[in-house]
């Protein structure tokens, strides 16, 4: 059997600070992780995600080549049904210009399963946005097929890939839905809800970083 050579580095990239501390305090244990794994906070909005992104992926230097990126955090749900606290795994994220084909997503999609047992995962399309997503436009958005939204993952996948080929996906979870909006009496509980889920996902995001290391046949 052949063996894996040395660990690729791991950037997980989100956009709030509340993610941030939910990513670095959640249930990954040490054993688990990646000898190399940054928790980078990007700020709100598709140019921070990218700015931050391209300078994080620049500091790693000749490293950069082989670091594999997870955009995650939060998102809005599109689909009728989901509720606060379900999990959306992309197969591809979609802004301007050509969508972005996510790595390994039904592996991804099976950890998260286990790693968050009785947490509904979607998968499908997950679309960008330069605002919130609220009412007429969320239901424009789910027509053109995409399960959910968010400000900042095509963003990081895309500049990921622009210094050339490396692993990426796309992992949110969701606050608010269809049925579920922000601005609707019941928000606070959901949040809290999403922040315990997205507390629990590092030992999935692990799982999946390792099986990038496997030999292909």
């Amino acid at each position: 059997m052949a063996e894996a050579g040395p660990a690729a580095p791991l950037l997980i990239a989100c956009a709030l600070g509340i993610e941030q501390f939910a990513l670095r305090t959640g249930r990954g244990r040490a054993v688990d992780a990646p000898e190399r794994v940054t928790v980078l906070r990007t700020g709100m909005g598709p140019r921070a995600a990218e700015t931050a992104v391209a300078r994080a992926l620049g500091r790693e230097g000749g490293a950069a080549a082989d670091t594999a990126v997870i955009a995650s955090g939060f998102c809005a749900g599109l689909a009728p049904g989901m509720h606060p606290g379900d999990l959306v795994v992309a197969e591809e994220t979609r802004a301007a210009g050509d969508p972005v084909p996510c790595t390994g997503a039904e592996l991804l999609a099976e950890a998260l399963a286990r790693a968050v047992p009785g947490r509904t995962v979607h998968t499908g399309p997950l679309t960008g946005s330069d605002h919130v997503v609220r009412g007429h436009e969320r239901a424009e958005l789910r027509a053109t097929g995409a399960i959910a939204v968010d400000m900042e993952s095509a963003a990081t996948l895309r500049t990921a890939l622009r210094s050339g080929p490396r692993p990426v996906a796309a992992v949110r979870v969701v606050v608010d839905a269809p049925e579920h909006e922000l601005v609707r009496i019941g928000t606070f509980r959901g949040g809290i809800s999403a922040f315990r889920v997205l507390r629990a996902v590092l030992p999935a995001f692990y799982e999946w970083h390792r099986s990038l290391l496997l030999p292909r046949r």
